[in-house]
């Protein structure tokens, strides 16, 4: 067994490691591309093929960046199913490991992510809470091509990689010198191809005469049913192009 201060100091050198790799990642680099840019570093860092960065808000992961179209699109469907493992992670605020999506328990738990999911490439999601221990505010979701589970090592690093995320866009505008509350809140910026869902939501909720949570279940159901994303559907909403009518 290895003594407890070369434990603290292989985790040190990890941290380092990661802040070193944040740090060249995201040099020279504007707010709005940081997430994305982040999203690349925890490709360089662990064993995974994609990577996205993704917010919380009412139950719906608000993507703000990822390393590829597939890591996108696993992202997209999550939030369109309202379910998988970034989903299961937000509410717990600690990190959900679905390591096999091809069988066993991670397909039983989330049978129609898993399908859907493996249908698109990615047989392995790692979720983890970015936050601290009493608030998650996202997650940052890691995918693989093939099953199999992170080493203590690897899921260390995976922590730190979270942690410095959340550093990272908390306070890195402030460190590049943010003049006003308007820049301390640039992470709202990112979102606005999202601001449709909800607008799509307050449509649906004039037009059946529901609440936020039906309106958004019903915006989630017909973009399943339809083999569409949430924000694809929204959009239509949003253009007049599709009216939800009373049963």
């Amino acid at each position: 067994m290895r003594p407890k201060d070369e434990h603290r100091g292989e985790r040190g050198w990890e941290r380092a490691g990661a802040a070193d790799a944040i740090a060249e990642g995201v040099r020279g680099v504007g707010p709005g591309d940081i997430p994305a840019r982040l999203c690349d570093v925890a490709v360089q860092l662990l064993p995974v093929t994609g990577a996205s960065v993704s917010l919380h808000t009412d139950g719906m992961p608000v993507q703000i960046g990822a390393s590829s179209a597939q890591a996108a699109y696993v992202t997209e469907i999550q939030a369109t199913l309202g379910d998988g493992p970034c989903q299961s992670a937000a509410e717990s605020g600690a990190p959900v490991l679905a390591c096999d999506l091809t069988e066993g328990r991670d397909v039983l738990r989330w049978p129609v992510f898993a399908q859907q999911a493996t249908a698109a490439g990615v047989r392995a999601v790692y979720s983890m809470p970015l936050g601290n221990e009493t608030v998650c505010v996202g997650t940052l979701d890691l995918y693989c091509d093939s099953p199999g589970d992170l080493t203590d090592r690897e899921l260390r690093t995976a922590r730190v990689m979270a942690g410095m995320v959340t550093l990272a866009l908390m306070a890195l505008p402030r460190a590049e010198g943010a003049g006003g509350p308007e820049d301390e809140r640039w992470l709202s910026g990112l979102t606005t191809d999202h601001d449709q869902i909800y607008q799509a939501a307050g449509m649906i909720m004039a037009q059946l005469g529901i609440g936020t949570d039906e309106a958004l279940a019903r915006l989630r159901g017909h973009a399943f049913a339809h083999g569409r994303t949430a924000l694809d559907v929204a959009g239509d909403v949003v253009a007049h192009r599709l009216r939800f009518d009373r049963d």
